[in-house]
Formats: C-alpha cells, structure tokens, sequence
C-alpha cells in the first residue's frame, strides 16, 4: 500500500483547533511529543516503526537513569542496610560520597530528563500547565537545592539545617523520581501501541500486490499500480484487493473483518465485493470500481483516525479542570513549603514535602483518561463495523432516546423485487412492465432497480426515453414516443392531477400487505400500477426488541404511503410511523423531537436521508447506502443493519463508563495523596512511584474494552 497523504503530526493534548503539524518533533505550544498521524496509504511497517523509536527512545533513557540513579541510591541509603554503610564509610568521606552523588546525577538531570525540563519550560512559557510543569518543578528544585546544599550550606539560615547542623540533600529523590517518570512514559508509549492494534489490523487487511488481466495475460502489480476500470482476478484464500463487482465467477466471501460478522457471503456475477475481505472457495475475476483513498477501508481508516483524535465534551471538562488544577496544586507546594517553614521551623522537611505535593499531583493521568478511552473504543468499533467519525458521537450515543428510522434499506433489505403489474387502460400488462423500466432506466431509485430487473428478466426491450427528470418524493417521469411517461407514488398522481380510477381495492390490499405500490400516468391518465416488495432483514426485529429494552423509542420515516408503513411498523412493534414524508419532512420531525426534549438519532442510507442525518444528535448512516449519507453522518454501519445501531449504543456506554472510571483513577490519587504529601507522610520518591502507578492503571483499564462484548 503506497504513501498517498502528506504526513502529520499531532499534539497528544489535542490543544485547541487541534492543529496538525507537518514535521515530526515536540509541540511548539505545550513541548509534548506530536504523534504521528497514520493514514491510508501509510504501511503498517511505517506505523510500527514510528512507535518503535519512540518506545525504543524512551527505553535508552529509562536504562541510562537506572544505571546512574542505582549507585546513587546506594550512597545516599546504604546506612540502612546492615554492613552496607560501614564498607561506604570506609571507602569514601562524606564530602565525597555527596560529590559522587552530583556526578553521577548529571547524566541522569541533563540527558535523561532533558525532554522533562525542556517540554515543563515550554509549558511554562505558553503559560499551558500541564503534567511536566510539576515534575520539572519537583525534580528540578530538589536537584538545584541539593547542589547549594552541598558547596554553600555554611550560607543557609540555622532552620534548614538538621539536628547534626547539616543540609540535607535529594541527589537520590531527584533522579529516582527522574526514573519513574521515564518509566511511566516508557509504559505509556507501550500501551498507546496496544490501543492502535485494531488499526494496524485494518492497515494489514489489503494484499500489497494484485493479479491484473491486461491484455489478455495475468500480471501481477504492485497495489498502488492498479487503476479503475482493471480486471483482477482473485483465488480461493487470497484478500480481495480492491473495491469492484464480480464480472465473472462466483465464491464465498469472508467479511467478517470489515463487517464484524462471523458467517460468509454468497457472491455471484454483479455482486460488489470490498478490499481487505477474504476469498474463501471459488476464483472469480473482478472489475476494480474504487482504489487507493476511495475504498470503505481507506474510509474506514481515515474516521478512526480522526474519531481516535477527536474531543468528547466529557475532554474538554477534563481539559478545563486540568487548567486550574495545575496553578492550585503549585499553590498548595508553596503553601506546605511556607507551613512547615514559618509555623514549624522545620524549612528541610517543608521543601521535601512540597516537592512530594508537585510530584504525586501530576495530571498525566488525567490526560490519558479520555482519549485513551476513546482511542481503544474507536478501534473497537471498526472491528464490529461500528464506523465512528467523532469522539462526541460516543459520548451523545448513549444519551439517545428516540431513534428515527427509514423503511428501504434500514428496516428493509434494500433489494426491492417487482411481484404484480396490472393494467388498467389499453396497455397490456408487459406494455405497463416495458413503459415504466424505460423510464426507471435512468434512475437509481432501489424501486426503480426493482421494476428494470423484471423486465429484463422477462426479456423485454427498453424504449428510448427523453427529457428525464427526477421527482423528489414522487418518481420519475420522460417522454417515450412524445408521451409524458411518469412512475411513482400516489403523491405522482395528485401532482399530475390524475382523474380518479376505480381499481376495487385491489391497491389498498396489496398496500395492506406491505407492498409498495407504484402507479404509471401516461399523458395524465392512469395507465397501470406495479407492486413492489422490499422484505424486512430478519434482524431488524431482534434489533428493535433490544432498542426498547434500553428505553429507545423507535420511529420509522418513509415516503411510502400509510397503509404499507402501518403493515411494516405492526410487524415489528415500533413506536410510530410516518408516512409520505419527504426528505424536508425528515429534516422537520428530527427539529420537532429535539425541541421537545428528546434526544435524536437518525438512521437512513439515501440522499434524501442527509439532512435529517445532519439534523439529528447523532447521524447514522448505513454502509451499503449512498455516499452522501455517509459524509452527513456521525457513524456509519458499514454492515448497514440495525443491530449495529444497538451496538453503537452498547459501545457509547462501555466507553462513557471507562471514561468515568479513568477520571476516577485519576483524581482518587490526586485528592488522597495531595494531603499525605503536604502533612509530611509521603516521600517524594514514593509520590513519584503513586504518580507512575496512575497513569498506568488508566491505561490498563482503556485497554480493557477490547476485551468486552457489545451484544447481539
């Protein structure tokens, strides 16, 4: 799969306006690390690469400081191991065992953590405080402190120095706590590569070559060389690909990687078939129709991506409360250094408590809590054929109580077939037939596809048509043999002004059975009418029963007529229906329902779906339906059922319910370990061990969505 996109990088804060970048390097704002934005096109070696230096970075430091920091600690605590401290006392003076803890500092303060100091200065200086503000702070001031402490303590005032008239000094606290930041970024680093499995996954589905018939040989190209319009065979076992139709042979195709669905498809000539899915039995050969950005797993990639760095609304709370959190904590430091200084005398253990105050307060944690979350979620949901295309449409998901459906290609499977066409003038029944396919040859109407099949099925030849025009919410009409032809609801017949006709009933009971009855006019007279049925998908009920077990109200928008949409809202039990709507109607109910409170969410797959889509709280758009759909829409099914809406639900939960967890995580360490710093019972080493232990735990519970089921 070759490069196709610009490369980008990002800032993990996701700072305002999200801003991209185009260099790799630390941000210009806040100094964090930009993440690379990996798009399709970007190989899944490229992507693997880039996490791997970075974690591989990171793991240099972390093994430097360790070798540095360990003798250190030695020096600074061998008296309390037995034996320990008299073999040091033995082999080095005070003086020098303090000078060979500055030394062997050095690496760990200036090379280290460089990025520390460095990212908390730009934090500082874009006055955009955040989780390395403090740790430079600590560390920093600890560091600083220990070196005046060692070469000008005869300066220092009486109160800071100890019972033995010294100065006590943190070489060891500075550079321990040195190492269990870069620990902790070396496991975040870890972990962030966890959460983009999925997406590596999806990035791995294509075959990096295909075999092209050109010319009447088999080549085999390179993936990036294969053009519209290319003949490609596939074998049994081999992935598909690209998207196309088969043109010739037939198989069984495995999609579950895209679609989330365990069981084969049956695929036959004109079927479509989508790239990354997998030949399970017979060859076939097929007619590339989308390559390169254009495919379902090009698109697929791309909404993870930028749902993955999107912001919930819950974010950007978070993103408030760290804004505040971290010039109050640097308040409460100085306020526990000028506690225990001013009103205990003791200004040594207030400057150890206050550095453990900055340290054991880092919101690194909180940071992670959401888009960890929501990273791991979209990535879930691109397994499940759940396409998400911004973080708040997790969020508002689960909130939704009343969901507005289409009736073709949502209830419905979409593949309408033509049962009756009965004349009620001087055409004969196949006339009817051969009128109405001509006219519906230029449209791409599911119905209208419906009525073309029939008639080639029945070998009847199309009549040349002209002046075709599309009626929206009404059919199609064209001049056939300088007659005005129009096929379409009973909406076509008030617009045309057609006298009555007396059919019996005959129409108001195939209606009543869910037929979708379509009348021809020709030259203003009623010529005929054709039954079309569209069968309901057989998971349409159970998905529905789901919906109302979590108190989902479902409502079904048709522009069929009433008795066909009474038919199918009765069989599976919906909430209500609406008949004869068109798509400004749609637009309306959803504005109507959101003004009387009610939570939206709208499922369709047409054009005349999109702006009720883009209306509603959360658009949801059928993957088997029009492209224009799927760009007004929030999610997008890529199976194109309605279970996947239950899904969808199910997944806004889990993650809601993570994020809520992860904020917990993050805060319960911050409000029970902020007091034991500032009274004097926490020493900084172990505040930085608590801070490490947070970010480590949020993450590891992220990583735990991917283990949940989501139903059905």
């Amino acid at each position: 799969m070759s490069a196709n996109k610009t490369e980008e990088y990002i800032c993990p804060m996701r700072d305002e306006g999200e801003k991209t970048y185009p260099k790799p390097g630390d941000c210009p704002v806040c100094g964090m690390h930009l993440e690379k934005v990996i798009g399709f096109g970007a190989s899944q070696t490229e992507q693997e690469d880039e996490e791997l230096k970075a974690y591989q970075s990171m793991k240099k430091r972390f093994i430097i400081a360790v070798c540095f920091s360990l003798p250190i600690l030695i020096l600074a605590m061998g008296e309390l191991i037995p034996g320990l401290g008299t073999v040091i006392d033995g082999l080095l003076s005070k003086e020098m065992n303090l000078i060979l803890q500055l030394l062997l500092s050095i690496p760990v303060m200036f090379y280290t953590a460089s990025f520390i100091f460095k990212k908390g200065l730009q934090s500082i200086i874009s006055r955009k405080l955040n989780m390395f503000t403090l740790v430079s702070l600590g560390t920093g001031i600890a560091w600083v402190y220990s070196v005046a402490g060692l070469f000008f303590s005869k300066y220092f005032p009486q109160s800071i120095k100890n019972i033995d008239g010294n100065v006590s000094l943190y070489f060891e606290s500075a550079v321990i706590i040195t190492v269990l930041v870069i620990l902790g970024q070396m496991l975040e680093l870890r972990a962030h590569a966890k959460t983009n499995s999925a997406l590596k996954e999806l990035l791995n589905l294509v075959p990096p070559t295909a075999l092209v018939i050109r010319d009447g040989k088999e080549i085999e190209v390179p993936l990036s060389e294969v053009i519209v319009g290319d003949k490609i065979k596939v074998k049994p076992g081999e992935k598909i690909p690209v998207d196309g139709s088969i043109i010739e042979g037939n198989s069984v195709v495995d999609e579950s990687m895209i679609t989330g669905e365990p069981m084969p498809v049956d695929k036959k000539t004109s079927d479509k078939v989508t790239g990354g899915t997998i030949n399970t039995t017979g060859s076939f050969i097929m007619a590339a129709e989308k390559i390169g950005g254009d495919t379902l797993l090009a698109r697929i990639i791309d909404m993870v991506n930028e749902a993955s760095r999107s912001k919930a609304p819950i974010q950007t709370m978070a993103d408030t409360v760290a804004g505040y959190f971290v010039p109050v904590v640097i308040l409460i430091s100085v306020g526990t250094l000028l506690s225990w200084g001013l009103l205990a005398g003791k200004w040594d253990l207030g400057i150890v408590n206050a550095i453990a105050v900055l340290i054991i307060a880092c919101p690194c944690a909180l940071g992670l809590a959401t888009p960890v979350s929501i990273m791991v979620g979209t990535g879930k949901g691109a397994q499940m054929g759940i396409l998400v295309k911004n973080a708040k449409a997790i969020e508002k998901m689960r909130s939704v109580d009343t969901l507005l459906v289409d009736k073709t290609g949502t209830l419905t499977l979409g593949k309408p077939t033509l049962n009756i066409f009965k004349s009620y003038s001087d055409y004969s029944d196949d006339e009817i037939l051969q009128l109405a396919a001509s006219v519906d040859s230029n449209s791409e109407h599911p119905l209208a596809a419906a009525i073309v099949a029939k008639a080639k099925e029945k070998g009847i030849e199309l009549l040349e048509t002209r002046d075709f025009e599309s009626l929206t919410g009404m059919g199609a009409s064209a001049h056939i043999d300088n007659k005005l032809v129009a096929v379409g609801n009973d909406k076509l017949i008030h617009n045309f002004q057609v006298p009555e006709f007396e059919d019996n009933g005959y129409v108001r009971e195939q209606q009543s059975k869910g037929q979708t009855v379509m009348f021809l006019i020709v030259d203003n007279i009623m010529a005929g009418i054709l039954c079309v049925s569209d069968p309901i998908k057989p998971s349409s009920s159970d998905a529905i029963r789901k919906l109302h077990d979590s108190k989902v109200k479902v409502i079904m928008l048709t522009g069929d007529n009433e008795l066909t949409a009474k038919a199918v809202a009765e069989e599976l039990g919906l909430d209500g229906f609406e008949a004869g709507y068109l798509p400004k109607d749609k637009f309306e109910k959803v504005k109507a329902l959101q003004e009387q409170g009610a939570i939206v969410a709208m499922a369709g797959d047409g054009i005349n779906d999109a702006p009720a889509l883009a209306q509603a709280d959360v658009g949801i758009a059928m993957g088997t339906g029009t492209d224009v759909a799927m760009q007004s829409a929030d999610i997008t099914l890529v199976k194109g059922d309605l279970i996947g809406v239950s899904r969808a639900r199910s997944l806004s939960m889990l993650v809601m319910g993570n994020i809520k967890q992860n904020l917990f995580f993050a805060f319960v360490y911050n409000f029970i370990g902020i007091p034991i710093a500032a009274l004097g019972f926490l020493n900084p080493i172990f505040a930085g061990l608590a801070m490490a232990l947070s970010s480590v735990s949020v993450l590891s519970n992220a990583l735990r969505i991917r283990s949940k089921k989501l139903g059905l």
